[in-house]
């Protein structure tokens, strides 16, 4: 019985991954034609891309998700999203709820092909993390550009996959680009890790929980207060999923 679930993993991750594979590699060159046109349309090409990968997770792998907190997500507001990071499955997750989300990341990522194209197409906030303070100015040069656009920013505070269970090192920089422009920042706990491992080709069966978390006004504080009042929230609610 052990090994008959086993082989019903590995052929169901197999044939995931695999469409992700080949659905990477032509959507690249679409991303590639696709860069003339007006963010907007741009955003929901890579969109289209990530619901699609969610939903072949979900018909061919049986990973669901539910949400709570929803109502945590102003209408007529952006800010800055701090996010667990466990997994894949939230980097395409978050970018289709967060109204047009720049994702802070290091540069090094734009030059992996065809997954690195698509990446470029959305305008991310890209960092050289070699140097630190031109680093932080980047990000609140062109976070405040963004915020002010309406657009979301997306930051995931530990810096690399953490496995589920584990706590990494909270960054500030998120944090600092909240306090500077005055934006708010919104928590967000999920425990995708468990269900799809960073660094592992099995896709487990279950259904994801993500909560949103209430918004933490920036205004007028530290930046590691704010962070600390973040990360709290975060491993808290962790603890309960």
């Amino acid at each position: 019985m052990y090994w008959l679930k086993k082989s019903n993993l590995i052929i169901r991750s197999s044939l995931f991954s695999l469409l992700m594979l080949v659905a990477t590699i032509f959507y690249s060159f679409i991303c590639v034609a696709a860069f003339p046109f007006p963010f907007r349309y741009r955003y929901k090409l890579i969109t289209a891309y990530t619901s699609a990968m969610l939903w072949l997770l979900k018909i061919i792998c049986n990973i669901n998700y539910k949400i709570d907190g929803l109502d945590n997500i102003p209408k007529n507001r952006s800010g800055i999203v701090l996010s667990k990071h466990q997994s894949t499955w939230e980097t395409f997750f978050l970018q289709g709820l967060f109204y047009q989300s720049a994702i802070i990341l290091k540069r090094e990522l734009l030059w992996v092909p065809f997954f690195g194209w698509g990446l470029a197409i959305i305008d991310p906030i890209a960092i050289n993390r070699s140097n630190t303070t031109n680093a932080m100015s980047q990000i609140i040069t062109k976070g405040r550009k963004c915020l002010e656009a309406g657009r979301w920013i997306l930051v995931f505070p530990e810096g690399t996959r953490i496995p589920f269970g584990k706590v990494g090192k909270y960054r500030v920089g998120g944090a600092r680009l909240a306090t500077a422009t005055g934006y708010p920042v919104i928590p967000v706990a999920h425990n995708a890790g468990r269900f799809w491992p960073k660094r592992s080709f099995i896709k487990t069966p279950g259904t994801i929980h993500v909560v949103i978390g209430p918004l933490i006004e920036t205004k007028d504080r530290q930046a590691e207060d704010v962070l600390a009042e973040a990360k709290n929230w975060i491993e808290g609610t962790m603890k309960k999923l």
